[in-house]
């Protein structure tokens, strides 16, 4: 069995601070997938470099208290892959490769566009060049695992308030369609609704933090394990951890049926 989890965790070092090792600790995962750090390699104590039984590789960006990602690991990678070769995109820290055998897993935190115009750019700048990248990785001849923070709600189950969030970043029909393009023309497999087709209310892995999202379960699905078929079709349970907050996001814990 392989346990995949991944969870944006809006601050590593905030994250740590409200139980996340100690909970990593209870479950036994063989890769955990890190977004949004929030810290430099400097910042990092030694038990958030290697938490018990786990080493840490990340990819931070390069400016303070912002973006990054990183991936916990039992096994020791037969290759790590830092970015994706792009300037402007790694500076910010969003791409982070392990490759075990012929599985790869990557950390992946797509940029936000909430904030701004400009930073809706640049999320649509990144979808565009980031699409024949997942193409490659597709056709590679691996099975991989991209897990992360994908910052776009697919369908219409996929939140709570769909209707009044049509021309919101994180719902806008382009950013939906980009996601659709991953299924339907490359063929990645969103596994957890392989698993879970229909789930509405009980799929949700962010929740902002204003008004009472929280209390009300006004969420969205952002957080997505994507994978190449062969590994997704291994995938025997998928659920959303939701028994502790260590963020805004809810971890998302996967079992692959996968000898690792």
């Amino acid at each position: 069995m392989l346990r995949v989890i991944t969870i944006n965790l809006n601050g590593i070092r905030s994250a740590v601070n409200k139980g996340l090792l100690e909970w990593l600790d209870t479950q036994h995962a063989d890769v955990i997938c890190l977004q949004e750090l929030k810290a430099q390699a400097g910042d990092l104590s030694d038990a958030m470099r290697a938490p018990a039984g786990l080493a840490g590789y990340f990819h931070h960006a390069e400016k303070k208290g912002y973006s990054g990602v990183g991936l916990y690991t039992r096994r020791t990678p037969d290759r790590v892959v830092e970015g994706l070769g792009i300037a402007d995109i790694d500076a910010e820290g969003r791409f982070l490769q392990l490759d075990f055998g012929k599985l790869s897993v990557i950390s992946l935190y797509l940029p936000s566009g909430s904030s701004s115009e400009e930073r809706q750019q640049v999320k649509f700048s990144f979808m565009e060049r980031f699409l024949p990248h997942l193409a490659a990785l597709h056709a590679c001849g691996r099975e991989v695992i991209v897990c992360g923070d994908w910052n776009i709600a697919h369908k219409e189950i996929d939140l709570k308030n769909w209707k009044s969030n049509q021309k919101n970043s994180g719902f806008l029909p382009e950013e939906r369609a980009w996601i659709s393009r991953l299924f339907d023309e490359q063929g990645w497999v969103d596994v957890y609704r392989r698993l879970h087709p229909d789930t509405t209310d009980a799929c949700y892995t962010w929740w902002s933090n204003r008004g009472q999202a929280w209390a009300k379960n006004v969420g969205w699905r952002l957080d997505y394990q994507l994978a190449t078929p062969g590994v997704a079709q291994a995938a025997r349970e998928a659920s959303i951890y939701k028994d502790q907050r260590f963020s805004d996001h809810a971890p998302l814990i996967v079992d692959y049926d996968w000898a690792h």
